[in-house]
């Protein structure tokens, strides 16, 4: 197994608008000689298997693979993904975003200098349609992402899900957790590499761009009310790290149908003391079309606190 070049994993689903632009990332400007790109249909009814295909005649780098039923999770595909891959880094990307050219290289020698087992990129620009509109970013502060940091928000880079790591800490944490679902299969195995003493890395000065949408997995979850209860299967194997109120609290009345959501106003807190920090948003001028957007997603956000009230 090399332990230099990276594999790309990139799960696929109905995703035919987007994913030529999200595998264009990689292949120009991303993509080293000896690395290679993974793309997982997971059982697409649109035209997503024959674009797939068509990049794979292409570039003879990506590999095609498809579930021949669907799993219905991203951590399905990025599973099978990286049980196909040949490297010992692997870059998880969603099918609908995108990377800014020379991008991962800087992850990689930050992980390699830091001796690190992940590197994520220090913000995230959101966009819906156009990159060039940013609405919002996600900005982290530099150094290295602990559990306690997790545990306090969700600022930080885990739950988007698309960043650098060994394939040796994807086996320590025990893969990707293929049924957590809700939209947070991404914080679910960020969450299991830190508590299986995987070292996370921000890369000062990075950036990609991240797709957005008022009506992802993770709002419709939240909708119904499912979230907290599917997170707190996470964390049960590591309750030991975890202070004893907390842990009453996680599966108290009070706290187990929305201890997730209230967490940056009721982080949880380690038996190590350790103190967590989390991001910050940081919303650029906004001309008209960024407003209305803005405007859109702060809308939702309030109808699914209200519906959960």
């Amino acid at each position: 197994m090399n332990r230099d070049n990276i594999s790309f994993v990139m799960p696929a689903y109905n995703a035919e608008a987007t994913l030529a632009a999200a595998v264009d990332s990689i292949i120009k400007g991303n993509f080293d000689e000896g690395d290679e790109v993974l793309i997982v249909d997971d059982a697409s009814t649109d035209k997503t298997s024959k674009i797939v295909q068509e990049l794979a005649d292409r570039f003879p780098s990506i590999k095609s693979l498809r579930h021949r039923y669907r799993k219905g999770s991203a951590a399905a595909g990025r599973n099978t993904a990286i049980e196909n891959s040949r490297h010992g880094l692997v870059f998880a990307l969603d099918a609908d975003n995108v990377l800014v050219p020379g991008s991962v290289a800087r992850l990689k020698t930050k992980l390699r200098n830091s001796q690190a087992d992940a590197a994520a990129f220090q913000e995230i620009h959101y966009f819906s349609e156009d990159v060039r509109r940013v609405s919002h970013k996600w900005v982290f502060p530099p150094g290295e992402v602990t559990l306690a940091d997790a545990l306090c928000g969700h600022l930080w880079p885990g739950p988007s899900g698309n960043y650098l790591f060994t394939r040796e800490s994807w086996v320590r944490a025990g893969r990707y957790h293929e049924f957590i679902g809700g939209g947070i299969d991404s914080w679910a195995f960020s969450i299991r590499q830190l508590a299986t003493g995987s070292k996370m890395v921000v890369t000062p000065g990075s950036y990609y761009l991240h797709r957005c949408g008022s009506d992802t997995a993770y709002v419709r979850d939240e909708r119904e009310g499912g979230v907290s209860l599917k997170a707190l299967q996470v964390l049960l194997p590591f309750l030991h790290l975890i202070q004893e109120g907390d842990v009453e609290y996680l599966f108290s009345s009070e706290g187990r149908h929305s201890w997730y959501k209230d967490l940056p106003e009721r982080p949880i807190r380690l038996r190590s003391g350790t103190s967590g920090a989390h991001g910050e948003i940081i919303r650029p001028p906004a001309g008209p079309l960024a407003a209305r957007l803005i405007r859109r997603l702060e809308s939702t956000a309030r109808r699914v606190l209200k519906r959960r009230e």
